[in-house]
């Protein structure tokens, strides 16, 4: 094992929203980088992921890549989304091993927990039940592949370390419908509405379901410290210890876009899991807590949104988490 002074990070899935959140937190932490902004390889490509690992050489891997959705892709693309989760993950995972990579952390989202989870999520709940149907296929390969860290670092005595993510959301999140979540869906739809001079938005489900939401530079960042300063084999939560209702995070949210449509919820819809906030006690008793909040954290996702993107022209329907 190495131990460098300035570690080469690599993150493996470098595209999206958490890969250059996590970039830039390996940056501000005094790493290098090795693969960021997309420029790794297919994760599902087992040839390549190795090549690349032998080549690069990073001293640790931050594992969180994979094609992720919101409800709508969750409903109809389970079997892609599962499939490539499980090969991306097993093959850099078992790759890692392969070339001694020092450390690793692996990133699972937190509907890995049972839909019926007690409240908030611990990790001696994971397994305990059965998951929401609607992320069941995603959820259970990301389950695979914290299995599957915590097995190696069992069977090999590697430093290989797994955490369980809030939803998180900033700016470079995935705004298109159909796979967008929840934060991203709304001000898509509410952006394009107030545009439109709509006189409403339509969000799926009751607006009952709560959700522990985190700015993506924060849970990246938490990634790095847990690098730094974790070697527990269980696995760590990381979160705000703040939930929201679907309804309430509608509101803040048509705040922030300013648009002055009423908003009408579609129960008809599926909430998802009623209920999904994580105990991030061991987190915070290690030294970390995020630094961003939700409206401040809302606000910049906002404002990369009016900069980067074209509202398409689309019904006023959002999508939830």
């Amino acid at each position: 094992m190495r131990s460098d002074s300035n570690p080469r990070v690599y993150v493996a899935g470098g595209e999206g929203l958490l890969g250059p959140a996590l970039a830039r937190a390996a940056l501000r932490s005094g790493c290098a980088v090795v693969g960021d902004a997309g420029g790794g390889p297919l994760l599902t490509d087992a040839r390549a992921v190795d090549q690349f690992i032998a080549g690069a050489r990073p001293s640790w891997v931050i594992v969180a890549g994979g094609r992720s959705a919101g409800i709508g892709g969750n409903e109809q693309f389970p079997a892609d989304l599962m499939a490539d989760n499980l090969h991306g993950d097993t093959n850099v995972l078992t790759s890692a091993h392969r070339h001694g990579v020092e450390k690793l952390v692996y990133l699972a989202p937190a509907c890995v927990y049972p839909r019926r989870c007690p409240q908030p999520m611990r990790v001696e709940h994971l397994m305990t039940g059965p998951l929401e149907p609607t992320s069941e296929a995603y959820a259970l390969a990301k389950l695979a592949g914290l299995t599957l860290c915590r097995a190696l670092r069992r069977q090999h005595r590697v430093s290989f370390i797994t955490a369980i993510g809030a939803n998180p959301f900033g700016p470079g999140d995935d705004f298109a419908a159909g796979t967008s979540h929840v934060v991203a869906a709304l001000i898509e739809r509410m952006h394009g509405a107030r545009q439109r001079a709509a006189d409403h938005v339509t969000v799926w489900g009751t607006g009952r379901a709560r959700r522990e939401l985190i700015f993506a530079d924060d849970l990246a960042d938490a990634c790095l410290f847990l690098l730094r300063h974790d070697d527990a084999p269980d696995a760590i939560n990381i979160g705000t210890g703040e939930s929201v209702s679907i309804a309430e995070l509608a509101e803040r949210i048509r705040a922030v876009v300013g648009y002055a449509g009423r908003l009408e919820f579609d129960a008809t819809r599926p909430d998802g899991m009623p209920d999904k906030r994580l105990d991030a006690s061991p987190l915070r008793a290690l030294g970390f807590r995020p630094a961003t909040r939700l409206d401040a954290g809302l606000a910049a996702t906002y404002a990369w949104f009016a900069a980067h993107i074209e509202t398409p022209s689309a019904p006023a329907v959002a999508g939830r988490p």
